[in-house]
């Protein structure tokens, strides 16, 4: 998962659908928790505005490290 720099709203609908915890918003920040997150892609399809951008390769990662 990856954030568009600069394109946040910080509005948190993205924290409410994590299932793992796996995203902090701070006062003017947002950051993805990489050891919690789990690639479900559900803070890319409630993002109102577009900024969480899902990463295949990432999942592949993922998948490389739990074997």
């Amino acid at each position: 998962m990856e954030i568009k720099p600069n394109k946040c709203d910080f509005c948190g609908v993205c924290v409410g659908v994590c299932p793992e915890d796996a995203i902090e918003l701070k006062e003017a920040s947002i950051s993805i928790i990489e050891e919690r997150c789990t690639n479900c892609a559900k803070c890319v399809w409630c993002c109102p505005i577009e900024v969480l951008i899902f990463r295949k390769d990432k999942v592949q990662q993922l998948k490389a490290k739990s074997n």
